[in-house]
Order: C-alpha cells, then structure tokens, then sequence
C-alpha cells in the first residue's frame, strides 16, 4: 500500500498559508467607522487634508485647550504643541503622544462636544 505522504514541513506550510489566507479575509471584512481622523496611509484627499492641516496650525497657534477623545473612550485634556503626517503631540498635565488613527473625535474644552 502506496499512499501519498508529504513531509511535516510542507503540510505546515499548508496550513499556515490557509491560516493567513483566512486572516487576511476576516481583517478586509471588519467594518470601519462612518468617520474617523484623517489618517494619511487611509485618506489622501487634498481639500480634506489642507483642512485638517489649518485646523490643527489654528489651535497650536492660539494655544486653544482641547479634548480629545479616543477610540476607546479615554480623554486627553491640553493643547497641541504640534503634530506630523500621523501623530499629535499634547501637552496637558503630562506631554502626551497621540496617534491621528486613536482619535474619535476632538473639540475645544469649554465646548459641548459631547
């Protein structure tokens, strides 16, 4: 009796593939928020940028408290010191790093955003 056998390190292979395979589908099918920051590898819309870019160059400039709220609920309390293609740099009670992509939404303290 004759049947086929492959070696471990191909049927390991095998699965893995499919493993990823399967990954990669369950990842491009999560749904993505009706809105979110703009995040530069996600949206590269000029007018919408230069928005965003003025917006945020008007706070820093003004030195305007601000919240900011994250995706997972948390809020960071200060004004923006400044910022680049994906990150915000907050100082409030502590410097803070926070990444474009994190951010629910973000208003001006005194503001009912809320």
């Amino acid at each position: 009796m004759n049947l086929p056998t492959s070696s471990p390190s191909v049927e390991n292979q095998r699965r893995n593939a499919a493993f990823f395979a399967q990954h990669r589908r369950n990842q491009s099918a999560i749904s993505t928020p009706s809105f979110r920051f703009t995040n530069a590898e996600l949206e590269e819309s000029g007018a919408h940028r230069q928005a965003e870019l003025f917006y945020l160059q008007k706070q820093i400039q003004s030195q305007t408290p601000m919240v900011i709220v994250l995706e997972d609920g948390e809020r960071v309390e200060g004004w923006i010191e400044w910022y680049d293609r994906g990150v915000l740099k907050v100082r409030g009670r502590a410097k803070v790093l926070v990444y474009k992509s994190a951010i629910k939404y973000m208003y001006k303290l005194g503001e009912a955003g809320q």
